[in-house]
């Protein structure tokens, strides 16, 4: 394969490191996903890189969401909801895979475009914010 499904480039940097440095992390994920798929790897190799998503994803949520909290986010429970439904919506990719169901790409395309969509414009407001703060 030429490329990827998702390429990191630096319009979805939000200048804080940590946080472009998982950021990059959910999209080598989502391209794992996406090439398990494009392979026509079973559900259970599909399933273990969705989880391995899934869990990711938990992670770096929190910590977004622990930093933003510890220093006075203004747009912080905003950020939150957007936050827990991209986590139900995992799970439920999680839950429909284990049912049998095949995932389709129509399904990485909607991860793909939500994440793309949540850091250039949600995740740049903190990026402002934090480095207003002296983080980088």
């Amino acid at each position: 394969r030429v490329m990827g499904f998702m390429e990191w480039n630096s319009d979805l940097s939000v200048n804080v490191r940590k946080f472009d440095d998982q950021h990059k992390k959910l999209l080598n994920l989502i391209n794992s996903l996406y090439d398990a798929m494009l392979d026509g790897e079973g559900n259970e190799i599909v399933g273990m890189v969705l989880h391995a998503l899934a869990l990711y994803t938990a992670t770096h949520l929190v910590e977004e969401e622990k930093m933003l909290q510890a220093h006075g986010y203004p747009g912080f429970s905003t950020h939150k909801m957007q936050h827990d439904k991209l986590t139900a919506n995992v799970y439920a990719l999680q839950a429909n895979l284990a049912s049998g169901e095949t995932l389709s790409v129509s399904v990485l395309e909607f991860l793909r475009d939500w994440l793309l969509k949540h850091i250039q414009v949600e995740d740049k407001r903190y990026g402002v914010f934090l480095n207003s703060k002296g983080i980088t």
